[in-house]
């Protein structure tokens, strides 16, 4: 053979070799850039001992109680370590059982474990002691994995078995409920080499796709309660000299649809719908191409996330919460579908 093809055909086989060493390399960098209590999505079991009353009533932004959390190895075993928790959510302090929990755990405390790296996490708990407490938070961890395929720039969740002991008075209360561990947004932040945003910044300012794609997100689950310009249920990513919004906290949306939830009238805009089962679509105008292009990308992951939606059905304890669940995501890509409809709910109420 011709040495000249002999060494065409060896530099081309070295630049497919490398683009696919580089590609595996990318993967790679993309695990190690996610703390490892993060990379499985198995349910975690995890146990607590703390008295509701005295974190909602001893803590605050500042103000952390101590405590310890349990999780079960891989080999069965229980590891404890120690942390700080505090309760969160100004409407949940005062209106639920259960208050979501920030937690704190110190870098020692931490280190040759699971959480290792962690030095904060969010954990959402069940609002009520009704008995769709549960399945209500497997939705709302559904909502996350949902996110997760419409944009890259997301928080890394896990679903958890709780125990939760609970010292009342002489008595000692056990709760056995479903939890999510939401990262820490420095997190996400170091993970794209960018920083979290602290003021407001109007909506039409972030990035142009990644604000469609969270609006259509936020419709698809019926959810009112956010707003990306005031950062409420929302944090701003900055990467690049663009700005990213990152939803989060979706207890009070359609898809969830708890007995406490209500319709929010965040930054006070008229919201027509009375029901959070109803949808509004809360997004701006931009241009009609790039809402296409979202829709399209929305239609094209239909079965992904019908899929995502079908995998958690033997988790729910009552099959009626699942299937109302799988209903409104249904309901949300029939809208898409018609053109007429999603012209009615979507471009005709874009928000000036």
């Amino acid at each position: 053979m011709n040495k000249q093809i002999i060494c065409i055909l060896l530099f081309f086989h070295f630049c497919i070799a490398s683009h696919i060493y580089a590609q595996e390399n990318n993967k790679l960098e993309d695990i190690v850039k996610v703390s490892k209590l993060f990379r499985s999505q198995k349910i975690l079991p995890i146990k607590l001992s703390y008295s509701n009353k005295s974190v909602k009533r001893n803590t605050n932004d500042s103000t952390y109680i101590k405590s310890s959390l349990k999780y079960k190895k891989e080999n069965g075993e229980w590891k404890v370590i120690d942390i700080e928790l505090r309760a969160r959510g100004n409407f949940r302090r005062k209106n639920c059982y259960f208050a979501p929990i920030k937690i704190k755990i110190k870098k020692e405390a931490s280190k040759g474990t699971l959480f290792k790296g962690n030095k904060k996490l969010k954990l959402v708990l069940p609002c009520l002691l009704q008995k769709d407490k549960n399945d209500n938070v497997i939705k709302e961890y559904i909502a996350y994995k949902l996110y997760e395929l419409i944009s890259p720039y997301h928080f890394k969740t896990r679903l958890v078995d709780i125990t939760l002991t609970e010292p009342k008075g002489k008595k000692i209360k056990t709760h056995s409920i479903k939890g999510v561990f939401i990262e820490d947004d420095k997190k996400v932040a170091k993970r794209y080499y960018g920083k979290i945003v602290k003021r407001s910044i109007d909506s039409r300012a972030q990035d142009d796709l990644t604000s469609v794609q969270n609006a259509f997100f936020q419709f698809m689950i019926g959810n009112t309660d956010f707003s990306a310009t005031k950062q409420h249920n929302a944090k701003l990513l900055y990467i690049d000299k663009k700005i990213y919004p990152i939803p989060y906290d979706f207890d009070m949306c359609g898809l969830v649809n708890a007995s406490y939830a209500t319709v929010s009238q965040t930054q006070n805009n008229a919201i027509k719908i009375t029901s959070v089962t109803q949808r509004q679509y809360r997004g701006f105008q931009r241009d009609s191409k790039l809402i296409e292009q979202v829709r399209q990308e929305f239609l094209s992951n239909k079965n992904k996330m019908l899929d995502i939606v079908d995998s958690f059905k033997s988790s729910f304890e009552n099959q009626e919460e699942w299937d109302n669940c799988k209903f409104f995501i249904l309901d949300f890509f029939r809208i898409l579908a018609n053109d007429k409809k999603f012209n009615d709910e979507i471009l005709n109420t874009l928000r000036e």
